[in-house]
């Protein structure tokens, strides 16, 4: 992968949501097939020989390259979403985010102790949404879970929150 093309590319939107955050666009990867077909590229090679059995995605951009990156993988994809929008029988974790707080879920027949895991979002922040997501994966007890981003705002340390048996991987670094 082109990194330096890649953080070239995405767009940096001030105060967004809130005054104060600089907010990083991953749509601008997105919308040139070129480059989504770097990034699908290249997460491939990172996971091709990792045993992966289940790609888990969070609402919302975590359901772009989760899927691309499942179908490749040859493994099912899995979708983590906000309340009230799974329709089966969910576990359900709350928890902080960077500007408040926010609730996520899973489906309870999701994912089993067979399953080796790649969970995937577009950004780590202050790492509280995917801290969540592990811990609805761990309900699980699977045999292996690893955790991918697009970005990475590497201040904020949101890496140091998981676990040394989590593997935790981003693409693209950013100081704030």
């Amino acid at each position: 992968m082109n990194i330096e093309r890649l953080t070239k590319t995405v767009r940096n939107v001030p105060d967004f949501p809130i005054p104060g955050i600089q907010f990083k666009d991953v749509t601008t990867l997105f919308k040139d097939a070129n480059i989504l077909k770097e990034l699908s590229d290249g997460m491939y090679e990172m996971y091709k020989n990792k045993g992966i059995t289940k790609v888990v995605g969070i609402e919302s951009r975590g359901f772009i390259m989760g899927p691309l990156l499942a179908e490749r993988l040859h493994a099912g994809f899995v979708p983590i979403r906000k309340p009230g929008k799974l329709p089966a029988a969910t576990y359900e974790i709350s928890y902080s985010k960077e500007y408040g707080t926010d609730s996520i879920q899973i489906h309870q027949d999701a994912l089993n102790a067979d399953d080796i895991v790649l969970l995937h979002d577009d950004l780590l922040a202050t790492g509280g949404t995917m801290l969540a997501a592990v811990e609805l994966i761990k309900l699980f007890h699977p045999k292996k879970i690893y955790v991918n981003f697009l970005i990475e705002l590497e201040d904020l340390k949101g890496r140091e929150l998981f676990s040394p048996d989590i593997e935790v991987e981003s693409i693209l670094k950013y100081d704030i």
